[in-house]
């Protein structure tokens, strides 16, 4: 679930700001392909991809981590 909120965040910011796959991929140092992967949910990408992808975009990503008491 997790990839695919991502995914589409990414997706929709990239086409908020008018930016094409090619040139996200230019700002960002990753490849086209990754990013392509990545918008459609078929990779698992590391947290440093993600982190420059949002760093481009303007976006952040918080990750949360609970203790489940059972």
């Amino acid at each position: 679930m997790l990839v695919n909120q991502i995914a589409e965040a990414i997706r929709t910011r990239r086409k908020e700001l008018d930016i094409t796959q090619s040139h996200l991929s230019e700002l960002s140092d990753i490849s086209v392909n990754t990013i392509y992967k990545l918008e459609r949910a078929q990779s698992n990408p590391s947290i440093e991809i993600i982190q420059k992808l949002m760093d481009v975009l303007g976006l952040e990503l918080n990750i949360e981590v609970k203790k489940v008491n059972k």
